[in-house]
């Protein structure tokens, strides 16, 4: 096996208001949109939400259906400069995004704020060097 992400999938209970806040806040473009399944474009690797009971009815596996207590991922979204971690992080969180710490100049260097879905899961908007992502 080669050590190579493909798809991305945030599982959750409710898909409309996830695609909504993914497409309409952060600007994702659905591609493909089968009610409970939707995939947005990205390049590089797939990015998908799902219901927990496609994923139940695929695999047949209970963990699925079991309700989840905390945070076991973060999707970090790199912004560009840190004046431009500033500008996103007040333009996503007028547009829905429940804010959960502002922008701050960080130790390793790098302006960085956090943002939650509708779902609670917490993520990051970053600045970086156009270099990273090359």
């Amino acid at each position: 096996m080669e050590g190579i992400v493909g798809l991305v999938t945030i599982l959750t209970d409710d898909v409309e208001p996830m695609k909504g806040f993914y497409s309409q806040v952060l600007g994702f473009e659905v591609i493909e949109d089968l009610g409970d399944y939707v995939e947005f474009r990205n390049p590089g690797v797939r990015f998908a939400i799902s219901t927990r009971e496609v994923m139940y009815e695929a695999t047949g596996h209970e963990s699925y259906r079991e309700e989840r207590g905390s945070h076991a991922f973060e999707l970090a979204f790199p912004v560009g400069d840190p004046d431009d971690v500033d500008r996103v992080y007040g333009e996503v969180v007028a547009g829905g995004a429940t804010p959960i710490k502002g922008p701050e100049m960080m130790p390793w260097g790098r302006k960085t704020a956090f943002i939650a879905d509708p779902d609670g899961n917490i993520h990051e908007l970053y600045s970086y060097r156009p270099e990273e992502l090359a």
